[in-house]
């Protein structure tokens, strides 16, 4: 196999669409879609890069990640659980670590770059 630079305008290696209200106790408001487009994931699974677009809404940020992310388009918001604020549009990037406790808020449809590690004690 010959290990490639991964351009992530790319089309994607893989597409998903999921409804995160699907997922149990996760949406504070809205009814946000999302589309993931993967590029990367490592072997052990824990390093993975991708595409990912959201519709409005507000939920629960996952947590045991460390995240990377370049908005594309849109306007996105994290809030911590003590009510900080940080609002973030096209053309902005961040690292959200791992312990980070609050939401992700998507004010209008937003399309980001991501890469992730997981640090979940199992992985």
């Amino acid at each position: 196999m010959t290990t490639q630079v991964l351009n992530l305008f790319d089309e994607p290696a893989t597409r998903s669409e999921r409804r995160l209200a699907d997922l149990p106790d996760r949406v504070v408001e809205g009814d946000p879609h999302h589309k993931i487009g993967m590029h990367f994931t490592s072997p052990d699974g824990q390093l993975s890069a991708g595409t990912w677009t959201s519709t409005p809404g507000k939920w629960h940020a996952f947590t045991d990640k460390d995240e990377y992310c370049y908005i594309v388009k849109g306007h996105c918001a994290l809030i911590h659980e003590d009510g900080t604020r940080q609002d973030f549009r096209t053309g902005a990037s961040f690292l959200i670590p791992n312990g980070f406790r609050g939401y992700w808020e998507v004010v209008e449809e937003t399309t980001k770059h991501f890469v992730i590690r997981d640090c979940a004690p199992d992985a």
